[in-house]
């Protein structure tokens, strides 16, 4: 059996997440990712901002930042670039990177920077009230739209992708196995990598939607899921209402840090 005691704070638990919820599955795939990779806790740096989400690093026994609302990636930015031999990982919620911290979400996918974000999109601001977030879908309802969203929704993967990422995925709670693998693909990835992970929020989401358990809905990710390889060969009929899973984007991309690296080799060699 693995043991998840070694990469964990026992002194921390237990943890603040409600029963049914699935961030404690990303949590054990992650620790899972990191152990096959053979990395130490010294040689990562875990960065979250605000969330159920971003509690994550509290448990956790790496070099941990607990930051400010939608600022995760900006912080790990700054990690990164003093400390660009380190694996650098953000965790972070639907509301917290693509809603107050969209703009540094858009901008570290462009840069093409080597940070792995791992996003957990349960399609509501759980922890800060159950408000609507980018990714509440149309006509659900949120504590800040009682009667319905009748906004639409950010697709996360794609705007990683059209953004500039490296490497692009979506995953599901229910196939926790397939999702540890993901993300060991993103640590792995050189450049900006995105592993988007659909998790249940029974409590602020589930509850006001009607959607049943924690159980219940985890069944649910499992029924809408369609594997990459079997979506492309469906109508856009067929995918309405489908979470396609697996690796969407992987390519090798100029990365910021190499390059930035090779400025200041560049004008070092000039000056001498």
């Amino acid at each position: 059996m693995f043991d998840y005691d070694k990469y964990l704070r026992l002194n921390k638990l237990p943890l603040i997440w409600c029963a049914g919820c699935g961030d404690g599955i990303v949590l054990k795939a992650m620790l899972r990712a990191i152990d096959r990779i053979g990395l130490s806790k010294d040689e990562i740096c875990m960065v979250s901002g605000i969330g159920c989400s971003s509690r994550l690093t509290g448990y956790v026994d790496f070099n941990t930042l607990h930051t400010t609302h939608g600022r995760a990636i900006a912080f790990a930015t700054g990690v990164k670039m003093v400390k660009p031999e380190m694996t650098v990982i953000v965790v972070t919620g639907d509301g917290d990177a693509t809603a107050i911290g969209g703009n540094h979400y858009i901008h570290a996918a462009r840069r093409n920077i080597d940070l792995t974000v791992i996003l957990f999109n349960n399609h509501i601001y759980g922890m800060t009230g159950g408000q609507v977030s980018p990714t509440t879908p149309f006509s659900y309802k949120a504590s800040t739209a009682p009667f319905g969203s009748v906004e639409n929704t950010f697709n996360i993967s794609g705007l990683a992708e059209a953004a500039g990422a490296s490497f692009v995925a979506r995953g599901t709670v229910y196939d926790a196995i397939k999702l540890d693998r993901l993300i060991e693909k993103a640590i792995r990835k050189k450049g900006f990598s995105v592993v988007e992970v659909m998790t249940p929020c029974p409590t602020a989401f589930g509850r006001r939607n009607r959607l049943g358990s924690g159980a219940e809905m985890i069944k649910q990710l499992k029924e809408a899921s369609v594997p990459i390889e079997k979506a492309v060969n469906m109508t856009p009929e067929q995918l309405n209402g489908k979470i396609i899973t697996g690796i969407l984007v992987d390519r090798d991309l100029p990365e910021y840090t190499a390059n930035y690296q090779k400025l200041i080799e560049q004008l070092q060699g000039k000056a001498t």
